[in-house]
């Protein structure tokens, strides 16, 4: 409940995250039929990187910034688009939350559930979306949310689960989540996003993974420092289920080029693989 995203809105790891959020709705927009969106831990929607908690830090400019500046990457034009219809002209203020950013590729026939605990930034999230008729935004923990709100009556969708992790048991929590959503909807597309500061319990978590009886499980890791440190985020990872056609082909090609511009040190990592193929 302490955890507060502004110290940490765009750095290397949203931006990761964001880019390939955006391949994944974009994916399910060129279908015509509706899709649901459901964000289980939504954070504030969008942060003002002029902020006091956001410059304290300043781990945008590591992150969105070097993209800002830097020559278009192809496969990312959609991801940028998201991000700069929040800002005016050149200059880059505000970033998008993973609410604010699936919000750009909704069309009329779709539709989000957006939870959140913490007060104040429900309060924001709130705000953000009041008079959007498409999205609803309630106070609540993620993970009953996933039985509250599963199985959509869209039939087709993505559930993003982006917990802060400042529980020991936040592993154990998203797999016990994750096997309580998929018995509610096997067919849904299941986003999991994990931070890698110990190798350790991100092992046990894709053996939880591979055990579960859970298939079509694809892995993305992007890790700009080496992992020679628990007391940094070196990295983190994607784990997503059901994914689209091809989308491992698509990473393996786009992700060293995002490593080229967001690396931090030479010996910069990404990794994608089956843990569990169909």
């Amino acid at each position: 409940m302490n955890y507060r995203h502004i110290y940490h809105a765009g750095n290397f790891a949203d931006v990761f995250k964001h880019v390939l959020l955006s391949l994944l709705l974009k994916s399910l927009s060129r279908k015509e039929t509706p899709f649901f969106y459901l964000d289980t831990h939504a954070g504030a929607g969008r942060y003002d990187l002029n902020s006091v908690a956001a410059q304290k830090t300043g781990e945008y400019r590591d992150g969105i910034l070097r993209l800002w500046n830097s020559q278009l990457l192809p496969g990312i034009e959609d991801y940028l688009y998201a991000v700069r219809a929040l800002n005016t002209g050149n200059t880059l203020r505000c970033y998008p939350g993973s609410p604010r950013l699936a919000r750009y590729f909704l069309r009329p026939q779709d539709r989000a559930v957006l939870l959140e605990l913490h007060p104040d930034d429900c309060a924001q999230l709130k705000i953000e979306f009041a008079r959007d008729t498409q999205v609803s935004v309630l106070r609540q923990d993620g993970y009953a949310g996933l039985k509250a709100f599963l199985p959509p009556r869209e039939r087709r969708g993505l559930v993003l689960i982006d917990p802060p992790y400042e529980s020991e048991r936040e592993f154990q929590q998203l797999m016990e989540g994750l096997r309580e959503a998929r018995a509610r909807w096997e067919a849904g597309l299941f986003v999991l996003w994990y931070p890698i500061k110990s190798r350790s319990p991100v092992e046990q978590f894709h053996r939880a993974l591979v055990s579960s009886g859970i298939r079509k499980i694809l892995l993305a890791e992007f890790s700009p420092y080496p992992e020679d440190s628990d007391f940094r985020l070196n990295g983190c990872g994607m784990v997503m289920i059901n994914p689209p056609w091809k989308l491992d082909e698509t990473l393996r090609s786009l992700l060293p080029d995002l490593m080229n511009v967001l690396q931090l040190q030479p010996v910069g990592r990404t990794e994608i693989n089956w843990l569990v193929p169909e």
